[in-house]
């Protein structure tokens, strides 16, 4: 029986996790000790390690063999995380469980939680400035893409559209995708095109790459979108039904089930397409379509 995706993907989850104990541990390091336990509390609580494992297969299939992918990777997921804490906040979706386990907030009260999330950001943006083994010029690039990924132009401008959209009913698909696009795509595009620039994937690739993380970020949040509408929270490890419950713009609200599942497989064969180049193994396009297998 062959594997599944998920178990082809364990070797680079278990080098992610490495990664990120390497660049981050509970104690023994500056700051104050309560910041670096609140930081570790939501960076080990687990979750997919989509973003950074998908800047290592790129970073493979590209050709690359710097050992400073691992820190991009582990920047990447850092700046995942802070967002994740900065959303769940009582001031943003108010949620109270993520990855299976308490809200930061929850634990450690808001403004340690907000403080957590603002230096896994500066940490993580740190870290992909500083990998070993990556020419400056490409860490320049890498840091830039990801800071524009993370900001008003990507995750922070697509929670100010979906807070804004709790407020005043989205009808149009395309503002749902455009939502989407900037909230959950830029982020985990810019960590696909990250491995392929730390690599020195020839420019007319890059485009093939960003397309394909675009087209795969949109499927991942359609699927996520399905996942809230459908799932349970066992399987999530987050409350089910709560974009409904506070008006949400998502694809199941607007368009239904059905279509939206049609939307997300297109999405995925999208990006599968899009790919310049995958792993020895394929699996870059295994992952698009991966991604929405898991809304059943």
């Amino acid at each position: 029986m062959s594997e599944s995706p998920a178990e082809r993907l364990r070797p680079y989850r278990e080098r992610v996790e490495r990664a990120l104990r390497e660049h981050l541990s509970p104690e023994g390091e500056e700051g104050p000790d309560a910041i670096r336990r609140a930081m570790a509390y939501s960076l080990f609580a687990g979750g997919k390690r989509l973003r950074p494992i998908l800047a290592i297969l790129a970073h493979e299939a590209a050709g690359g063999s710097a050992s400073g992918i691992e820190a991009i990777a582990a920047g990447i997921e850092m700046i995942h995380t802070y967002s994740l804490i900065h959303d769940d906040l009582p001031c943003m979706d108010d949620d109270d469980l993520r990855r299976g386990v308490p809200t930061s907030h929850v634990v450690h009260g808001e403004a340690l939680a907000l403080l957590a999330g603002d230096a896994l950001l500066t940490r993580g943006l740190t870290l992909l400035a500083e990998a070993e083994g990556v020419p400056a010029e490409r860490r320049l690039r890498i840091v830039s893409l990801v800071g524009r990924a993370a900001g008003e132009s990507g995750m922070i401008g697509g929670q100010v559209l979906d807070l804004a959209a709790e407020e005043r009913p989205v009808t149009r698909i395309d503002e749902v995708r455009t939502i989407h696009e900037r909230k959950t795509g830029a982020l985990l595009a810019a960590s696909v095109l990250a491995g392929a620039i730390a690599a020195g994937c020839p420019l007319e690739e890059e485009k093939g790459f960003e397309t394909y993380g675009r087209r795969l970020g949109l499927a991942f949040q359609v699927a996520d979108d399905l996942l809230d509408a459908v799932g349970d929270a066992g399987a999530m490890g987050k409350r089910a039904g709560k974009d409904a419950a506070r008006g949400k713009a998502t694809y199941p609200g607007l368009v239904g089930v059905a279509r939206a599942r049609a939307i997300a497989e297109e999405l995925a064969r999208e990006a599968a397409a899009a790919l310049p180049r995958d792993t020895k193994d394929g699996l870059l396009a295994a992952v698009a379509r991966f991604a929405v297998d898991r809304a059943g």
